[in-house]
């Protein structure tokens, strides 16, 4: 028992995070998203809703942290508009819902006060993008009549890369990926990534969307990089804030955008590749 103690704290030191309290969240998490999707799609939106709704909050209050005070319940009406508009008129209604959110949002901060109008629109803007205009290629890969075929793709393919890098980065990670951005990346973690991710987008669009092995290994492929990007991006916003994590809300990861920025980059490349295999291939 004290050596299995004694490899926990290893890891957990090498990680940067407690494992036992990740793997207990991660499982809730994909408890209620496979069962939200499962039992009613307008559970599935209500639950992306709650989560978009604390990642803007969260990034609100990041940014006040770094000197710039955004009204939050100004970011999350912009970005309910955004996702019920995506929900309800799917690509069109997001793009028709992007063009208008976005000049009535920093119409509204004009209003609300004149100083640093540049930084707090500029801000306002990208902190709408972010979780709520990304976001929402999660609602439309799960408003389809494949929907929980489509999520169980996006989210198979993150859990392959990001586990395997994971464990791959914790065991034999040597070599830095980003060190001044994310120290505990390493090449070797993203290695093992991109091979767990291709071999798993291998099997699902064989089995699942009966394509050739070449175009599940290709997505894998492609996930390795959005998944890693949107990492990265994250990293660097908190490095630039000179906060660790974007809060507490969640035991093992940190904050609600901890957990969600892999899913924020890679879901527009996902479902822009399942559009194409269904229209193609």
């Amino acid at each position: 028992m004290a050596d299995l103690h004694a490899i926990n704290d290893a890891i957990n030191k090498r990680a940067g995070r407690k494992l036992l309290p990740s793997i207990l969240v991660s499982l809730f998490l994909l408890g209620l998203i496979f069962g939200s999707i499962t039992a009613a799609p307008l559970l599935f939106f209500a639950l992306i809703w709650v989560v978009i709704m604390l990642g803007v909050r969260e990034l609100a209050q990041a940014y006040r942290t770094g000197g710039i005070d955004l009204p939050a319940y100004v970011l999350m009406i912009a970005a309910t508009v955004l996702l019920v508009a995506t929900w309800n008129g799917k690509t069109q209604g997001l793009a028709v819902a992007t063009g208008l959110t976005f000049p009535i949002l920093m119409f509204t901060l004009l209003l609300i006060s004149q100083k640093d109008f540049i930084k707090r629109s500029t801000s306002a803007v990208f902190i709408t993008f972010y979780p709520a205009f990304l976001g929402g290629f999660i609602l439309l890969l799960a408003n389809h009549p494949d929907g929980p075929k489509r999520i169980f793709t996006l989210v198979a393919l993150i859990a392959c890369n990001d586990t395997f890098a994971y464990f791959a980065g914790v065991l034999i990670g040597k070599h830095k990926m980003a060190p001044s951005i994310s120290p505990k990346k390493s090449w070797e973690g993203l290695i093992g990534g991109a091979i767990a991710v291709i071999i798993g987008g291998s099997f699902i669009f064989h089995y699942l969307y009966e394509t050739t092995w070449v175009v599940g290994a290709s997505i894998g492929l492609m996930t390795v990089v959005t998944a890693t990007c949107g990492d990265l991006i994250e990293s660097a916003i908190k490095r630039d804030l000179a906060i660790k994590d974007m809060s507490n809300l969640l035991p093992g990861h940190g904050g609600i955008m901890d957990r969600l920025d892999s899913a924020l980059f890679t879901a527009p490349a996902v479902w822009f590749a399942l559009e194409l295999i269904t229209r193609y291939l």
